[in-house]
Parts: structure tokens; sequence; C-alpha cells
């Protein structure tokens, strides 16, 4: 009886909570992988040889499941709008469609439907036909949307925030993402976007990231990131944790990771676990947290081995490990969706939901980006479901602003889709700036989201500095007329 009381209380609620067992798809469904045993599978080394580069690799692992028109589909978005070179491990692919998908599509246009229609494929394999035609890529997309670069304290160490700072060793990845933030800079160059590269030796760029910590005594946060750190070898990994964990007012370190759940076989090897657990008992001594952020974006992709890869993280003494997902359109951008991803996050495996920030404003994103109302919306939706702890903040990464909750706008013009955001602290660029804090910065939603009257004006202003210098005083006056009614 009261089992019954609480699903009928359940179903009046607008999300539905279950615990949901994690599963591990069955690889062997996938034609070309319908040979491959258990040990080959749980092997890094076997992921990474067999890691999806090209179309052709893709066809030979699915055949004929999917139709000839889906493989030109994706042929043409990498000739024409791909950012990011195609880099998907097994471990990834093997949860598009999963095998516990109910019903199991057929080969052919089923199973290719589905495919087209599966959230890890929207964002890790997007084709053509995904993008936008009418605004493909906003007026003000960038290749470095958030300015790491100008920020540049030593190559590759962004000095954003007073006491943070954002270490990029590398610039490669174990996948690539369709949505990378860093596509400027991060994998391989592409027909559209030729890559940037480091100019430094690896050995003297670690050595002047160092060099410039022990000189910055306001710095006690970093963020050893890139690309991704499971790509850079552990023992070059440990040595530069190690002369990290030396500095005194360091007090944070987190590893950026994505690979955790893309390539979890990774983060199993017995050098890894072993070489984190040194690492987390010399954190430990000196009183510093150590912390994994990885990078999760829908619920399928929490998998019985991503679950495994992070409690042995746990055990070798890691503090906590914490997703920092993206939201997207296509992907994750309900709460049903959202909510699904964090309990299986949270429940599944052990791993905190962080945060989820808004796509970035790069080149060909605009089919993924949320406008500020909706992840507004998103917000309030998934309120009051997790533990506080747990519950993850939605945030806006403006540009020379950084993260701000989704509400912290100071300013929004709906029909425009611009609002205005204002900051507490200068960036390492703009310390001799007298305005910085308070100049109003201003971030732009989709142009497609936006009423009718929102889009004929941004399809009649194409001069883009008269663009912005109108975007902000919009902005500026959205301010002042909000600030007006205040209450006295």
């Amino acid at each position: 009886m009261l089992t019954r009381l609480t699903d009928t209380r359940s179903d009046r609620q607008p999300y539905r909570y279950r615990r949901v067992e994690l599963v591990e798809p069955d690889w062997r469904r996938l034609p070309g992988w319908n040979d491959v045993t258990p040990d080959q599978w749980r092997s890094a080394q076997w992921q990474r040889a067999h890691c999806v580069k090209s179309v052709g690799q893709l066809r030979a692992v699915l055949g004929d499941l999917l139709a000839e028109s889906f493989y030109a589909d994706l042929e043409r978005d990498q000739r024409e709008r791909a950012t990011m070179s195609m880099l998907l491990p097994p471990q990834m692919l093997n949860t598009m469609v999963p095998s516990t998908a109910d019903p199991i599509p057929a080969a052919g246009e089923e199973f290719t439907a589905a495919f087209y229609a599966d959230p890890v494929r929207r964002y890790m394999l997007p084709v053509f036909s995904d993008r936008r035609t009418d605004w493909p890529s906003h007026p003000f997309a960038t290749r470095d949307s958030l300015h790491e670069h100008d920020m540049w304290a030593a190559e590759g160490l962004t000095h954003r925030y007073p006491t943070k700072v954002l270490a990029e060793l590398l610039s490669t990845c174990p996948q690539y993402c369709g949505h990378c933030t860093r596509m400027d800079l991060v994998g391989n160059s592409t027909p559209v976007v030729p890559k940037l590269k480091f100019d430094l030796k690896p050995v003297d760029r670690l050595d002047r990231m160092i060099d410039y910590l022990r000189r910055s005594p306001e710095v006690r946060d970093v963020v050893v990131s890139g690309g991704d750190v499971a790509n850079m070898p552990w023992k070059n990994l440990e040595a530069f944790l190690d002369r990290l964990l030396e500095i005194d007012n360091i007090r944070d370190v987190r590893l950026a990771t994505k690979a955790l759940m893309g390539l979890p076989q990774h983060w199993l090897q017995p050098d890894v676990v072993e070489g984190v657990a040194r690492v987390a008992r010399t954190a430990r001594r000196r009183g510093v947290n150590l912390a994994i952020h990885t990078h999760v974006n829908a619920a399928q992709s929490v998998t019985p081995l991503v679950a495994e890869a992070t409690m042995a993280m746990l055990d070798a003494g890691v503090r906590d490990v914490r997703n920092q997902g993206v939201l997207m359109r296509g992907v994750n951008a309900e709460v049903n969706g959202l909510l699904d991803l964090c309990f299986a996050l949270q429940d599944g495996a052990m791993i905190t939901p962080y945060y989820f920030y808004m796509c970035d404003m790069i080149p060909f994103s605009e089919h993924w980006r949320v406008s500020l109302a909706q992840a507004q919306e998103l917000q309030h939706g998934i309120m009051g479901y997790l533990p506080g702890f747990a519950t993850p903040r939605i945030v806006c990464d403006v540009p020379f602003v950084g993260k701000r909750w989704v509400h912290q706008q100071d300013a929004y013009d709906h029909v425009r889709g611009v609002s205005g955001w204002t900051k507490n602290y200068r960036t390492s660029i703009e310390l001799d700036d007298p305005e910085a804090l308070t100049r109003t910065y201003p971030y732009y939603d989709p142009i497609d989201t936006l009423p009718e009257e929102g889009q004929a004006w941004w399809r009649d202003n194409t001069e883009l500095e008269r663009l912005e210098e109108l975007a902000v005083q919009q902005a500026e006056a959205s301010r002042t007329a909000s600030h007006r009614q205040l209450p006295a």
C-alpha cells in the first residue's frame, strides 16, 4: 500500500525519479566489433588503436546499419562546417543508440533515424543537416570566444580570474567534441579551421608555467587541462603535478579529463591508478584539494566502466569527481534529460553534478546554443530534486567577464537577445582599465530563438562594429530601465 501511494505521488510530479541501474552497451551488436573480447574492450591500448577517425572507419564499424545518406551528410560536414576533426573512442561510439534501446532499431532506415536523433551522436559526430542554414554562426562568434589566448601569462597558461589559472598542458584529446570551446587550438586542422600551434617545446612551456606560478602568490587554484590530461604520458603529468604541489600558495588542483567518460579504460590502468594515489597522498599531506573534473552531457554515457573508473580515482585519494557539462539543444536542454543525467552521475557513478555551461559562441555552433531565457528556465526546472550540494549551477561564460549564474545578468533585451553583464574583478589584461568594473559586457542569444522583430533587427544590421555599439547601448538602456523599476 505504501509503495502504491508513493508511486501515485511520484506520478503527479513534473519529474518522476526512478533509480536506474547502469548498463554497459553490448559492443558486439556493431558489425565491426562483433568478435571483440571483453579483455580487448577493457584495454586502453585497444581503445586508442581502434578510435574512429574518418567516415571510412565509421562505415567499417557500423556498416549497413546506417544508410549511405548519413555517411554523405557526415562527409559534407567534415568538408564545410566541422571545427573539430573526427575522433571517437569505441567506448563513446558504443553509447550511441545503445543496446538497451527499446525497441532495438532495425538496420537501415530505423537505425539511421535513431542514430540521427541520438544525443551523444548530435554533439560528438555532427553532420551537415544538424547545422542551421540561416544563422550557422552568430555574427559575433569567434575562434577563441573567451579570449583565453589574450590572457596567457605564459604560453598555455590563462590567468583570467584573480586567484585561478588554467594550464593547457597539451592540445590533444582522446576524443574531440564538436562544440569544443578551444577549437582554435585543440585537435587537428579541418578544412574550415586551420589550428594554432604552441611555439615552445613542451618542457619549456611547462617550465614557464611553473615559474609564473612561483612568482604569483595571489594564485591558489590551478585547473590542469589541455586538451585532455589523459593524453599526456602519466610520468610527465605526475612530474608536473609534483612541481605544482611544491608551490606553497597552490591550494586547489583540478585535473580536467573528458576521458573519464570517453575512455575510462585509461583511468583504470594500474600505473595511472598508482600514480594518482601518489599524487593524492602528496596533496593531502600538503593540505591541497585534488579533484577530477569530467565532461558528460547525456545520461546514456554513464556506464559501469565509467563508474568503475570514477571509484578507482576516489579510492586512490582524489577528493571529488565533478561533472562540467554543456547545455546543447538536441542533447540535454530539457528538464527531464538534464535531471536523468544528474541522477545517473550522482547515483550511478558518484560523480557530482557541478556546472552546466551555456555553449560558447564559437563558429558553427548556433544549432547547439540555447538562449539565456531557456537556460534560466532549466535552472528553475531542476531545483528541488537533487541534494543541494549536487544541484548543478547553470552558468553563462561571458567574454571578458567569466562564469556567471544565468540569473545574474544585469539587463536582458529578450527581443534582440542581448543581455548585459557586469563583474567584480579585473582580468589579467585589464589591471590598468579604470572602467573594467563599471562597463556593461554584452552576451548574445542564438538569433533563431528570437521573435521575428529581433531576427529582423539582426538581418538589418550587418556592420559588426556598429552592431556591437548598438547592442551595448541597448543593454545599457535595458539596465537603466530595469534599475528604475526597482522599489525604493
